[in-house]
């Protein structure tokens, strides 16, 4: 007969047992904001003190002055980024060259005729032909919307000068009328559009530039913007009955495209150097001003950010990409070359761009493809709760930049620093566009802001829109 052996099963076997038998159970995930607190305390405190950004933003302002596609000035800033890129230790640093368009301003004016005689602040919109020799001088017709427009009509508008004097609603419904006035007046017969300036409630006297558009389908008419207060003089004239008249003159012309390029600089990751966060702002302005709001802010933000964490010995585990995108005010060829670069979107797991200027930072807007996120949400919420004592710790759906769109709508996650917006609008895309509307405090805060955010998503184990 056969005999069975006994062989007894140990607490040791059992568990082991057990074990086997069980499900696995998955590791809980450290929350960020315990994980990287020291972290982002060494980036917030070495931001909060750091005066090379500022340093830096000052020459940008004072010594290249406005940046406009095609102009020198660019293509100063152009060389001077890169050097900068190369002597805050960054790596890989390049200007890929990018063609841009070349719009020049040349002399204009605009003068009320009757029944007044007297100048209008004025300036041209980017992108807009010129008057004929001698300027053109007409009637004006104002209108409040384009259905005000169209319910004037052809017999109302031909020959006319609309005057587009809508009360500001927030720029992203009143820019519209910047956009496409001259397109939508031009329909009607009109020789000439003026805008009234995208602006806030209340000015001194400023005036906004900006881009506008053409269509095949219309004829080409200059067009232009004037102050507030001359926008609610003309109004207040046209509304006593008395006919207006202004003469316009502008030498705007349109040269063929000009070699510019984007900059390029980065810290390369430890473990995935091929998986990238990009972060940066826009190295063009308008011709007006010094571009430091709109955007010298935003790009020297970022590379003050790349800085401070190169400088604290910091290498994540992603490629963390500072860029310098050029063309954003009147093309986006910067943008859209950047992408087009990319072999693979997928190498990009997030985006950042900073380009609503300097003002006091309050967070991050968040945009995925797929929209709504609970999990990449929660992620960036817990990233805010490091920058919640410089008050910059909320985060909301719905952000990115311009520069970054042909990103995002690959599904490579965006956002945008967020600001108090208390006076952006009055400045950017004007003349007071100058380093003196910049709050060195505010400023350091969005390097700071930036800072963390950026390394925490170069670095944390898992990406975002997984």
């Amino acid at each position: 007969m056969t005999v069975k052996r006994f062989v007894p099963v140990t607490a040791v076997g059992v568990g082991i047992l057990i074990a086997l038998a069980l499900p696995a159970v998955p590791q809980q995930r450290k929350p960020l904001d315990e994980e990287y607190r020291e972290i982002a305390g060494k980036l917030i405190g070495a931001a909060m003190v750091d005066t090379a950004g500022w340093k830096k933003l000052e020459y940008l302002c004072d010594r290249i002055g406005n940046r406009v596609s095609g102009s020198a000035t660019l293509e100063r800033a152009i060389q001077w980024g890169a050097e900068q890129m190369k002597a805050d230790g960054l790596e890989n640093v390049s200007t890929p060259p990018v063609d841009v368009p070349h719009w020049v301003r040349g002399k204009e004016s605009a003068t009320l005729e009757s029944p007044i005689t007297r100048s209008l602040t004025m300036l041209g919109l980017g992108g807009s032909i010129a008057t004929p020799p001698g300027g053109i001088t007409a009637e004006v017709i104002p209108v409040s919307s384009f259905d005000d427009l169209e319910k004037k009509g052809r017999a109302a508008v031909q020959g006319k000068i609309v005057l587009y004097n809508e009360a500001n609603m927030g720029y992203g419904r009143t820019v519209i009328y910047r956009r496409d006035g001259a397109l939508r007046a031009a329909r009607l017969g009109a020789v000439a559009a003026i805008v009234r300036s995208v602006d806030t409630a209340t000015t001194l006297q400023t005036v906004h530039t900006g881009n506008m558009r053409y269509a095949d389908d219309a004829p080409k008419i200059p067009t232009a913007a004037v102050t507030v207060e001359d926008a609610m003089l003309v109004q207040r004239l046209y509304d006593s009955g008395d006919k207006v008249r202004i003469h316009l003159e502008m030498a705007a012309q349109t040269l063929p495209d000009s070699r510019a390029g984007n900059v390029v600089g980065e810290i390369r990751g430890r473990e995935k150097p091929n998986e990238v966060v990009v972060i940066g702002g826009h190295i063009d302005s308008w011709d007006v001003g010094q571009g430091a709001q709109d955007d010298g802010s935003g790009m020297v933000a970022a590379l003050a950010a790349a800085h401070i964490i190169h400088e604290l010995g910091l290498r994540p585990r992603r490629t963390l990409r500072v860029v310098f995108w050029v063309n954003e005010e009147n093309g986006g060829a910067g943008g859209k070359a950047y992408r087009k670069s990319l072999a693979d979107i997928k190498s990009h797991v997030a985006a950042i761009e900073m380009d609503g200027g300097a003002e006091k930072p309050v967070g991050f807007g968040m945009t995925l493809k797929n929209g709504k996120d609970d999990r990449s949400m929660a992620l960036v919420q817990e990233v805010g709760k490091l920058l919640e004592g410089i008050g910059a710790g909320r985060m909301t759906e719905g952000g990115g930049g311009s520069d970054i769109e042909p990103l995002m709508a690959d599904g490579v996650p965006g956002l945008g620093l967020r600001t108090v917006g208390t006076h952006y609008s009055d400045w950017h895309h004007t003349t007071s566009d100058t380093l003196d509307k910049v709050d060195p405090q505010d400023f350091r805060e969005c390097i700071a802001t930036m800072a963390v955010m950026s390394y925490i998503l170069a670095d944390m184990p898992d990406t975002l829109g997984n």
